[in-house]
């Protein structure tokens, strides 16, 4: 028995190079992308407080939108990383060349819907009358380049899948730079900046929040066009000299995993909508709380989604090559490390809660309601890890019909019904709705938990 757990966790050591290969390109990007968003929330904030509920407001249909453009990803993922797996380089190459057909679906498709609905959005979303037109242009302008975006949504997802995560981290630092130079230049004014006792002239187009929307599309521009040259000078996925018509051998399998993804995506990010349209109903200062809370939040999920990333690709290249036990090794290791990863994220997001919070706001019923609701959730940061590595598994194997059943009873059935009662029937506030949403973690984690050793989806 010794023997053997020994030559398990032999085994485990060798896989960490391959996994941190992939998770840590991914977690440095997303971390780049967490510390931009914290810059533009603190520029956007120095504007005042209309400004920061103009943008912050309509943030919960960028999920949407997001989420339901990176699920065609899915689908390319899973067939992209098996097949290279099982050596069918040919096979890979060919899927990868449809995932521009989903680009352009996609990016039009969002384009012409967001567009055409930019009026409408922050009516819906209940935000205050007085600051309805601002939101509105600021979304219209941040969803112009949608094409652009969905390239490189799509296209970073299948380069990950052939195990390049360094190319979307590169493209991700410069998006990131170009986004926070621009915000500098178009957000404020001209004014004068003193550096090292220098008083120096500083030009300025003085735009606000259009200009934080300008940088945003500006930098989403540079972003998909790097991101789709760089796809097609790949050496193995290229979709050079590739046909671009429908292939249905090759769609229809992607189809059936991104379908399930997407709706779960939507569902999931209506949800979110949902929920933030109930908060919006509190008032400002659970608004703002909320708001804040939930930017603070996301840059502590960034060890769960990079080591999500290497699950997928991961479990795809194991079940591609036949090669079970390898599997078995890689998600048993990947579960231990988001456990430590996520234990320790927890622990951070707790004890410096007050103090993330004040450099958003330093309104003191926002900083103290913000740091409640942060430290509630920080306790279940280690079960919500365990649920997003075994969805990455789950996505490499290419089964997405049981998150999507799993994420919706959660999301519905107790995040969006258990804030309704609270808020609408009980009168109860901010916390009440957190609990609801950590309540649905847990339900999550139990789900994912019980049907990762079930063991079926490994067919």
């Amino acid at each position: 028995m010794n023997e053997q757990k020994q030559k398990r966790s032999t085994r485990n050591l060798r896989l960490l190079p391959a996994v941190f290969a992939l998770a840590g390109p991914a977690m440095l990007e997303m971390a780049l992308g967490t510390a931009v968003q914290y810059i533009d929330t603190a520029m956007v904030g120095s504007l005042g407080t209309a400004a920061t509920a103009a943008v912050g407001s309509t943030g919960t249909v960028n999920w949407l939108v997001g989420g339901t453009v990176s699920a065609f990803g899915v689908g390319f993922l899973a067939q992209i990383s098996q097949r290279l797996g099982a050596g069918e380089e040919e096979k890979a190459r060919r899927a990868a060349a449809q995932s521009v057909l989903a680009v352009l679906v996609s990016g039009l498709l969002f384009t012409l819907l967001t567009l055409g609905l930019s009026g409408q959005v922050p009516v819906w979303m209940q935000v205050d009358p007085g600051i309805r037109e601002l939101a509105a242009r600021y979304f219209f302008i941040l969803y112009s380049p949608m094409l652009f975006r969905a390239a490189n949504t799509i296209f970073g997802t299948v380069l990950r899948a052939a195990g390049d995560a360094k190319t979307p981290m590169r493209v991700g630092i410069w998006v990131n730079l170009i986004n926070v130079i621009l915000n500098f230049l178009l957000i404020y004014a001209p004014r004068r900046l003193t550096i090292l006792g220098l008083s120096i002239p500083m030009w300025g187009a003085g735009w606000g929040v259009i200009g934080a929307a300008a940088a945003s599309a500006a930098s989403f521009v540079v972003g998909g066009t790097v991101m789709t040259l760089r796809f097609y000078a790949h050496p193995v996925i290229s979709p050079r000299g590739q046909s671009l018509r429908p292939d249905w051998a090759v769609l229809r399998p992607c189809l059936r995993i991104s379908v399930p993804n997407m709706f779960q995506r939507f569902g999931t990010s209506l949800g979110y909508v949902a929920f933030a349209t109930m908060i919006n109903a509190l008032g400002a200062v659970p608004t703002a709380a909320h708001i804040i809370a939930n930017t603070v939040e996301s840059a502590f999920y960034i060890p769960g989604y990079g080591m999500m990333q290497a699950a997928a690709t991961l479990t795809g290249n194991s079940i591609g090559a036949g090669d079970l036990q390898r599997e078995k090794d890689t998600s048993r290791t990947i579960v231990l490390l988001e456990i430590v990863l996520m234990t320790a994220s927890g622990a951070l997001l707790f004890a410096f809660a007050p103090w993330l919070v004040s450099f958003f706001s330093k309104d003191a019923a926002v900083i103290r309601l913000g740091s409640v609701v942060l430290r509630m959730v920080a306790c279940s940061e280690p079960f919500y890890g365990v649920c997003v590595a075994v969805e990455g598994m789950l996505q490499g194997a290419g089964e997405t019909r049981m998150p999507f059943v799993f994420n919706m009873l959660g999301m519905w059935g107790v995040r969006i019904v258990g804030t309704w009662l609270c808020t609408t029937r009980l009168g109860l506030g901010l916390e009440a709705a957190w609990i609801c949403m950590i309540g649905h973690n847990l339900l999550l984690f139990t789900l994912f938990v019980w049907y990762y050793y079930k063991g079926g989806w490994r067919r």
